[in-house]
């Protein structure tokens, strides 16, 4: 996965309530295994018609709107427990969703698979929906090493936290298994100087 201390980025803003996993990857598309294919069918039913042709009025297919940070309504990921859902948002080029709630199968997917769920409050949410619609290449900064983020034409900043486990996670690249072949030198520090076999 790729690596992630800061990132400014403008945002593509989706202000929809309670944006639910079917949604974001409908089910007829959850036949491949791997992470990688899933992006081009994010929101798949929102972004094209029944003859595949692009809806021009959903925002992902708006040329106004750009980014790898997605601001979604209050509630982001409800539904299913599907971890295609943050496939396809990470496949589609989404480093970090900004919600003022995530449901809490979806947050734990989109950690695991290198998508950073930032949750804001309300009022910040609907302040970062004006400012995008007034100027949608406003820049966002998330900054992950020193949690916290700010939009840099407001000149203030707030925290946000993150389990330290999976803020290491973000920020070398790694998944579960990444992370435990990373340790294999303390692994094996460890199991040649234990004074007790299993």
């Amino acid at each position: 996965m790729e690596k992630f201390e800061v990132l400014r980025s403008s945002a593509v803003p989706l202000p929809i309530e309670n944006i639910d996993t079917d949604q974001i990857i409908p089910a007829r598309f959850l036949k491949a295994t791997s992470r990688e294919g899933f992006g081009e069918n994010l929101f798949r039913d929102w972004r094209y018609d029944s003859d595949n042709q692009p809806k021009s009025d959903f925002v992902l297919n708006d040329s106004r709107y750009s980014g790898r940070i997605l601001v979604a309504g209050q509630n982001f990921g409800c539904g299913s427990s599907r971890e295609h859902a943050a496939w396809a948002i990470y496949d589609a080029g989404f480093k970090v969703v900004i919600s003022s709630y995530f449901a809490d199968i979806f947050r734990g997917n989109a950690l695991n698979n290198g998508l950073l769920p930032l949750q804001v409050s309300n009022e910040m949410l609907e302040r970062l929906f004006r400012q995008i619609e007034l100027d949608p290449e406003t820049e966002l900064v998330v900054d992950l090493v020193n949690e916290e983020f700010f939009v840099p034409a407001w000149n203030e900043k707030v925290s946000f936290q993150i389990d330290p486990y999976k803020k290491e996670c973000l920020i070398n690249g790694y998944d579960d298994i990444d992370f435990l072949v990373n340790q294999k030198e303390a692994i094996e520090a460890y199991e040649k100087n234990r004074a007790w076999a299993y």
